[in-house]
């Protein structure tokens, strides 16, 4: 099976693409020298947020780099972890005298990786501290994974963290809230196809041309049931009934919506999934005090979507709601 890419080599795509990217908006970020690292023009005298992982996800994590959001991404090989010295490379540019904050996806790679460039940031006095994202509920372990996958809702947490590291908050107090914004953020994904490596060539899973997978991971990863196409309406009772089930809602509580494409499925579709997840929402009595809809956090050409929900707090949705200076916000 021959899979139609718009690229020259395999092997140069991340190089490229992080060439083109930078190209493409050079008034929003910069490229560190001899790096896969994409950082702020100019940090700013606050907290520095890295973060990053392998690249197919975009336009996680470079497109949230910037006033507001994270100080910089490292962008590993295609679903791979970057590298220690690369995410050091961007904890040093990031540290503006008052540490740096990292905020990880629960993969086994990344956490390594993330720990080791940790460890040789303290050897150079920086302080730093270390945010875990394990949002994703389908399944407890997976490929790449001790426990919960971390997914879209990572998003969230560069946005709020973001916005109290710009108002002044410290390193402690950052990690301290990431963690209890982690805990109250949930999401589940749902594959209608599978993703491509370019180096790979072939897709990663196959579905029926009439199934679809629930719980998938971001590379691809097995979900929890395949089963033949539903409605929008259906797939999302499949889903809320999962995230109602962990939450435990009760009526009246508040919760921010977030309906992230995988790479593949139109806006259209997503906007119809999200006025069928906002019905069901109305239905139990709860008030969504945010929304978004698009792509965030995807997985190269996958057609699908996830769902995350966030209970919120009205300073977390204040926070969701602050002007930032990024290319994909």
């Amino acid at each position: 099976m021959y899979v139609k890419k718009i690229i020259n080599a395999p092997a140069d795509v991340v190089d490229e693409m992080l060439k083109g990217l930078t190209e493409a908006y050079p008034t929003f970020v910069k490229r560190l020298p001899d790096t896969s690292v994409i950082a702020r023009l100019e940090q700013a005298a606050q907290v520095g947020l890295v973060s990053g992982g392998g690249s197919g996800h975009e336009p996680a994590h470079a497109g949230f780099v910037g006033d507001g959001m994270l100080s910089a991404a490292v962008c590993g090989q295609v679903f791979t972890s970057p590298t220690p010295d690369q995410i050091f490379e961007a904890i040093k540019d990031a540290d503006q005298g008052k540490g740096v904050l990292l905020i990880v996806k629960n993969y086994s790679g990344d956490v390594m990786n993330f720990e080791m460039a940790q460890d040789m940031a303290s050897m150079e006095d920086i302080e730093t501290g270390f945010v875990l994202v394990d949002d994703d509920i389908a399944v407890e372990n997976s490929t790449y994974t001790q426990g919960k996958r971390g997914v879209a809702g990572t998003i969230l947490v560069h946005k709020i963290l973001g916005a109290y590291a710009r108002n002044g908050a410290s390193v402690t107090q950052l990690a301290d809230l990431g963690k209890e914004l982690v805990e109250n953020i949930k999401t589940i994904g749902i594959a209608l196809t599978g993703a491509t490596v370019p180096e790979v060539g072939k897709p990663g899973f196959t579905l029926g041309d009439d199934e679809i997978e629930y719980g998938v991971g971001i590379h691809g990863e097995p979900g929890y049931r395949r089963e033949k196409i539903k409605t929008s309406h259906e797939m999302a009772e499949e889903i809320v009934s999962k995230l109602k089930a962990a939450f435990e809602w009760q009526e009246g509580e508040k919760y921010g919506v977030l309906v992230n494409g995988m790479g593949g499925t139109p806006l259209m579709e997503q906007f119809i999934f999200f006025q069928d997840v906002k019905q069901l929402l109305g239905q139990d009595g709860l008030e969504i005090s945010f929304s978004k809809v698009g792509n965030y956090m995807t997985s190269l050409e996958m057609q699908g979507l996830s769902l995350t929900l966030i209970k919120t707090k009205e300073e977390w949705v204040a926070a969701l709601n602050e002007e930032v200076h990024t290319i994909s916000w």
